[in-house]
């Protein structure tokens, strides 16, 4: 492509705009709009899997608004009436095609590209763990915008009317809607009767992904393969179409489309849990004596190894040869609404749960001994408060002699009910024989770990509360 000619071909196009609408509205929607993109360690400064994951989930509107910014773009020759004009000339039409779609392409993939670069920038000062995995999400996801404006241009080109670029635009919009709400969901139950919905395969053809959830999670290779053979498709026809002129010759442009589709969903899996896979290489973990971490945070192991030592020393002074041995962040990755399932000989913790999160030193003891005594039934994707959190507060005052409220028990009035919900138990349990009390607080551990019944009522002898 020669450079005077690309030159002259920015000016006289709206790519240039295209690339600037791209960039600035996905960093204002990003930097104004106070979301879950800002929290925990799936934050999308936090690391490089999930910046790639949450600038993926942008293209949600991303990728309408380039179909529609290439839709704009096609039409140039048809508002300056010079279609006729320019099929006279002997220039071969794919050489113009080539240059048209060449300087859409370049901005489109210049301002996805800085928009990566301005998270990569901070991803690199809040994380040790440097890693190649998350390139492929974001490639595939400036291939998304790329075809969607090669396409936009053909079709643009083939359907000469103002009302093709909003048209299609909305077209685009409402595709990637009914991928995430719909069409590209299946209805199921967990294994607890709770009913919930899955991606499908074609959900994967849309351009977003799903929610960021878990730092570990990442797309696996053949969703990589299958969505970049269907966006080669789309592109084909794209660019066909900007070539041919015919009514029959359109028609066979489809071609690749439709190929690609078909080839695609072939290659795209079925099963949602090979869709969105754990990184193992993020998962492997990284240990300081019976602490571990993931490798994804192996600089937070050295704030937590002394707590959690700490914490595994009181446990076994307070439950002898049932107490756990071992502290290790939790890498399952279960569907929304599953049952969590827990084990006795280790305490499982996420830096993302609430108490977790809020403590630090004394605190995160604290918070490591609520996880080990009562480590929480609430299904995956779900949100709850009551008797578990009450039967952590005492289990934890019962094991360091001292009942006050957990790390993140915020506010006042929610610090005021926990007080007068679990003051009254623990009481109770203080004034009973050692030997009750220890029956008591195991009856707890095993409503608890077990998820079946109410670990608080188990606590205060089974009465009803």
């Amino acid at each position: 492509m020669n450079i005077r000619v690309l030159r002259i071909e920015l000016k006289r196009s709206v790519a240039p705009w295209a690339g600037v609408v791209v960039l600035t509205s996905a960093l204002a929607f990003l930097y104004l709009v106070d979301a879950s993109w800002w929290r925990g360690t799936t934050a999308w400064t936090a690391q490089w899997t999930s910046l790639a994951m949450w600038t993926r989930s942008l293209l949600f509107y991303l990728w309408p608004l380039a179909v529609g910014l290439g839709a704009l773009q096609g039409l140039r020759d048809h508002r300056s009436k010079m279609s006729e004009l320019l099929r006279s000339t002997p220039r071969p039409a794919r050489h113009r095609a080539a240059m048209l779609a060449g300087t859409t392409v370049i901005t489109l993939t210049s301002a996805f590209a800085l928009l990566v670069l301005v998270g990569a920038v901070q991803v690199l000062a809040n994380t040790g763990y440097t890693h190649l995995g998350w390139l492929p999400i974001s490639l595939v996801g400036a291939l998304f915008l790329v075809a969607g404006a090669v396409l936009g241009m053909g079709a643009g080109r083939a359907l000469p009317s103002v009302l093709t670029p909003p048209a299609l635009a909305m077209g685009a919009f409402v595709f990637t809607a009914l991928m995430h709400m719909s069409l590209g969901r299946t209805e199921t139950t967990t294994a607890t009767g709770v009913p919930s919905t899955e991606p499908n395969r074609v959900s994967l053809l849309s351009p977003a992904v799903e929610e960021v959830r878990d730092v570990l999670v990442t797309l696996s290779a053949s969703v990589h393969v299958g969505q970049t053979i269907w966006l080669l498709g789309l592109a084909a026809t794209g660019f066909a179409l900007l070539v041919v002129a015919t009514p029959r010759s359109r028609l066979i442009a489809l071609t690749p489309a439709l190929a690609g589709t078909a080839l695609a969903l072939l290659v795209l899996p079925s099963d949602p849990r090979r869709m969105y896979v754990v990184d193992e290489a993020a998962a492997e973990p990284v240990c300081d004596g019976p602490v571990c971490v993931t490798k994804a945070h192996q600089t937070r192991l050295a704030d937590l190894a002394g707590p959690g030592k700490e914490a595994l020393r009181l446990l076994h002074g307070a439950l002898g040869g049932r107490a756990p041995v071992s502290v290790r962040e939790n890498t399952a990755v279960l569907p929304d609404g599953a049952m969590p399932q827990w084990s006795g000989e280790t305490v499982l913790f996420d830096f993302d749960d609430g108490v977790i999160a809020a403590a630090e030193g004394e605190e995160l003891t604290r918070a490591l001994i609520a996880k080990a005594m009562v480590p929480g039934c609430t299904p995956v994707g779900w949100g709850s408060w009551g008797n578990e959190d009450f039967a952590q507060t005492v289990a934890v005052g019962w094991v360091l002699g001292d009942l006050r409220p957990l790390p993140g028990t915020e506010p006042a009035s929610l610090r005021s009910e926990v007080e007068a919900e679990t003051r009254p138990v623990w009481k109770e349990l203080a004034a009973l024989p050692r030997a009750e009390q220890l029956s008591r607080i195991n009856a707890m551990r095993t409503v608890a770990l077990s998820c079946e019944g109410d670990a608080f009522d188990a606590l205060s002898g089974g009465a009803s509360r």
